[in-house]
């Protein structure tokens, strides 16, 4: 069973996000990425109440702005997603997870050392470039389940 209902859409949509975000840090990287918006689509808390497809968590707005800087800036996410990104993203909607995204809601990067907290939740761990971040578990339970 998949970790969260989608359509072919929707492997399309997280694919190209994957690869927006985190091309340069490879597979892994980029499943690292996937495994974030997932997340989110799961988490049903804190700033991702009430989302409920990939398409709500790419397109989420907070603050008027997008809540991915891809999606935002445009840049690669408007291209077409590729096979090899599509074959990730279904990892990612299907069974993938893991540290230190695994529970991750945030993720960004600093251009510097990680903060040991981000919107006051607990840093969990750094992939390449990429600093992220999981809810502090009481205020989002939904984010440590399957």
């Amino acid at each position: 069973m998949p970790r969260v209902k989608y359509v072919e859409s929707d492997v399309a949509l997280i694919a190209r996000m994957m690869r927006a975000e985190a091309e340069g840090e490879g597979p892994l990287g980029m499943l690292m990425v996937g495994n974030v918006v997932v997340n989110r689509l799961k988490a049903n808390c804190l700033d991702f109440k009430d989302l409920r497809s990939v398409r709500d968590v790419i397109f989420q707005i907070q603050g008027g702005n997008y809540s991915f800087e891809a999606v935002q800036k445009g840049n690669v996410f408007y291209n077409r997603a590729r096979s090899v990104e599509k074959r990730l993203a279904k990892q990612t909607l299907e069974y993938w997870r893991q540290q230190p995204s695994k529970y991750a809601l945030w993720y960004f990067n600093p251009y510097a050392p990680c903060p040991p907290t981000w919107y006051n939740q607990p840093f969990a761990g750094q992939y390449k470039q990429h600093c992220y971040y999981e809810p502090i578990a009481n205020t989002c339970e939904n984010a440590y389940r399957w």
